[in-house]
């Protein structure tokens, strides 16, 4: 007679150190890919332009940004058509602020979700920031169709892309967490989004900066990634260099401890949302 067995679990008491056990969350993989697809249909829902929306944002802002910064205060481009040079900026951007405040406002969000069953918490905030891809996937599109001359330099936007999604995480799991113990955070997103944006070589460019600087600047993890996609999509024939592996070191230190303090604190989140 054939039997089945069961996989048998192992509960042990935490050490001194917290675990992240990221393996859980790859067990869990299903559950991700349903919560992303369930944001992306609940995005579009009962809208009339639908994913249309994804590309006239950054469009939309392209065009503002080109009559205020390009066409009125003269910012310089490198030498790059500046509708084009704040949309190759824009998209990485909106990739990165839509990501954040959905991930820092996603366990409050799901509070009926968390309190019923156990699964591993960081998926809530993981699946946030995913669901972000589409839109810039689509706006990406765009974006190609406006391009001079692609070079060599496009392969790394996988590269870049990964950078984006990893510093949104990163800050995300940070704010996600302290939302659930300090509710004031939800109002502190948006103003912390748009205070960051004017922070982003997005209206303007890195190379302003004096170039003493401009290593320091990149202790804003966006500013490194913004110029990476400049430098990836336009052709420009200096790369980021120091500055891009400053923001890199920043986004790792953020988010190898904004995993552990969200692990931390996730046994609490039950009970404190």
């Amino acid at each position: 007679m054939a039997t089945h067995q069961h996989p048998v679990v192992y509960l042990r008491p935490s050490g001194r150190f917290t675990r992240l056990n990221l393996r859980d969350v790859w067990e869990y993989r299903d559950l991700l890919y349903f919560l992303v697809w369930r944001d992306i249909k609940v995005r579009y829902k009962q809208t009339v332009l639908g994913a249309a929306w994804a590309i006239l944002q950054p469009l939309l802002t392209m065009v503002a940004f080109s009559i205020f910064f390009g066409h009125l205060a003269k910012m310089p481009s490198d030498g790059i058509p500046y509708p084009l040079f704040a949309y190759a900026a824009l998209l990485p951007w909106t990739l990165f602020a839509y990501s954040m405040t959905e991930a820092g406002n996603s366990l409050v969000g799901s509070q009926n979700l968390i309190t019923k069953v156990y699964f591993p918490r960081l998926v809530i905030p993981l699946a946030a920031v995913l669901g972000g891809l589409v839109d810039f996937g689509v706006s990406f599109v765009v974006l190609i169709l406006l391009m001079i001359v692609p070079t060599l330099a496009i392969l790394t936007i996988p590269f870049f892309i990964l950078l984006v999604i990893a510093t949104a995480l990163a800050v995300g799991v940070w704010l996600a967490a302290l939302n659930v113990q300090f509710r004031d955070v939800r109002y502190t997103i948006p103003f912390l989004t748009q205070f960051w944006l004017f922070l982003t070589p997005v209206a303007y460019s890195s190379t302003m900066v004096s170039p003493r600087w401009r290593v320091v600047y990149g202790l804003n993890p966006m500013a490194g990634v913004v110029e990476g996609f400049r430098w990836a999509l336009l052709g420009r024939k200096e790369a980021p260099g120091p500055m891009l592996a400053v923001s890199i070191a920043i986004v790792a230190l953020l988010l190898v401890t904004g995993l552990y303090h969200f692990r931390r604190m996730e046994s609490s989140f039950a009970d404190n949302i």
